[in-house]
C-alpha cells in the first residue's frame, strides 16, 4: 500500500491547481479552490473541473492500495451533477472493491459549505507507467530525423 503526500505529477490537474489532502487505505481526499478560469458561462463550476476533481479523487484511493510504481488509468466513470459548485469543492473517495487488476471507487463531491454537489462511480485499471501517446511519437522524432507525426503506415 502506498501512503501519498503529494499528487502524481500531471500538467493539466496541476494547472487547475487541485490539492490533495489525504490517500491512504483505500480513501482519498482532494481540495480545489475555485477561481474564475474554472466557472462556466453561468459562473459556476464547470461540469469538466467537477468530473476532474471526482477522477483524480477516485483515482488517488485506487492508487493508494498500489505497490510503488504501479499508477491507475480511469476505464470508465459516472458522475451525477446534483448542484452547482461554488467556492471551494472537496473531493472524498473510496475503494469498494479491488481485484488484482482493477478497482471499483465510489466518491462524492461538496462545496465550501458542505452542500452535495456531485457523484461520482468509476473503475479503474492497475497498470505500471507505459510511453504513450505524444511520449512514442516524440521518441520516433527523435530516433528518426525523417519522420513526421500521425498515423502509422503498419
Amino acid at each position: 500500500m502506498t501512503d501519498f503526500s503529494t499528487l502524481p505529477e500531471s500538467p493539466f490537474v496541476d494547472s487547475l491547481g487541485v490539492q490533495l489532502i489525504s490517500a491512504e487505505d483505500g480513501a482519498s481526499e482532494v481540495l480545489l479552490p475555485l477561481s474564475a478560469t474554472h466557472m462556466n458561462t453561468w459562473g459556476i463550476a464547470h461540469g469538466g473541473v467537477t468530473m476532474t476533481l471526482a477522477d483524480v479523487a477516485l483515482a488517488m484511493a485506487a492508487r493508494s492500495l498500489a505497490d510503488n510504481g504501479i499508477g491507475v488509468v480511469t476505464v470508465e466513470m459516472k458522475v451525477n451533477f446534483m448542484q452547482p459548485g461554488r467556492g471551494e469543492l472537496r473531493a472524498f473517495a473510496r475503494v469498494l472493491h479491488r481485484s488484482t487488476t482493477m478497482a471499483y471507487c465510489e466518491g462524492e463531491i461538496r462545496d465550501s459549505e458542505g452542500h452535495f454537489v456531485a457523484k461520482a462511480l468509476g473503475t479503474f485499471k492497475y497498470m505500471r507507467k507505459l510511453a504513450v501517446g505524444r511520449d512514442i511519437a516524440q521518441q520516433r522524432l527523435r530516433s528518426d530525423p525523417s519522420a513526421t507525426p500521425g498515423p502509422s503506415d503498419a
